[in-house]
């Protein structure tokens, strides 16, 4: 028959250590009964034995100085390298396309003219993109101002990108015929997009002419205005 000793406080005999039980013996702290320490410094063992941690709270993660998370922990799905975690807390394929990998531009901002109709150098070839794989695309902007003067005259552009030591015309466009004497001087903006299918360095290029090789004379970055070509790799 198990004895009770009904006490109200254990001290020890001598010092201040206070041992409970021997080695091996079995502690129990029965159902209902409280065992306060709030006030206490508890000092658990090195290695702690297995146990829930429902009523663990206000645990800091900052206190994690050692060995990953695991992906389970961090939301549902298959984490890798072709995934990335969502808002909703789960993994799902990497977004593709409207990602910008580059971008590279130039400027030039005097006035050239012209009355023939092989095309010029506009002085704009930017530098040069190796692009990051085979199905990139690349947004192509030219922004000029353009002059043409005299009945019948147009003003040529056409965008170039070149590559493998070929050029290749991307975009074509002819400004403005007069229908009388006179002349017509307004800015212009041509862009397209081209998919070259290549990870050969690429640059850009603008040329202009006079489409009809008029003996009055068509002019690109007219009363020297500046122009600017810009070219953006975009990540499908």
């Amino acid at each position: 028959m198990a004895s009770i000793l009904k006490v109200d406080k254990l001290d020890p005999q001598s010092g201040t250590a206070l041992e409970i039980g021997t080695s091996g013996d079995t502690i129990t702290v029965p159902s209902g009964a409280t065992l306060d320490i709030s006030a206490s410094t508890l000092t658990p063992p090195a290695t702690m034995p297995a146990s829930s941690g429902v009523n663990l709270t206000a645990l800091n993660a900052t206190q994690l100085t050692s060995g990953t998370v695991p992906t389970a922990r961090l939301g549902s799905g298959t984490a890798s390298s072709s995934t990335v975690l969502y808002g909703d807390q789960t993994y799902k394929t990497e977004p593709g396309g409207g990602k910008l990998l580059a971008h590279v531009f130039s400027t030039y901002g005097t006035q050239q003219s012209s009355t023939s109709s092989t095309y010029a150098d506009m002085n704009l070839a930017t530098a040069a993109i190796t692009p990051a794989s085979s199905s990139s695309k690349f947004f192509v902007i030219l922004n000029t101002v353009g002059e043409v003067g005299g009945s019948g005259v147009r003003l040529g552009l056409r965008l170039i990108a070149r590559w493998s030591d070929s050029d290749n015309v991307i975009l074509t466009h002819g400004i403005d015929i007069l229908n009388s004497a006179g002349s017509w001087t307004g800015g212009r903006t041509l862009s397209v997009t081209h998919a070259p299918a290549t990870t050969a360095d690429i640059l850009w290029k603008a040329e202009f002419n006079n489409q009809l090789a008029s003996g009055t004379s068509v002019q690109v970055h007219a009363n020297n205005y500046t122009s600017i070509l810009s070219v953006f790799e975009l990540g499908v």
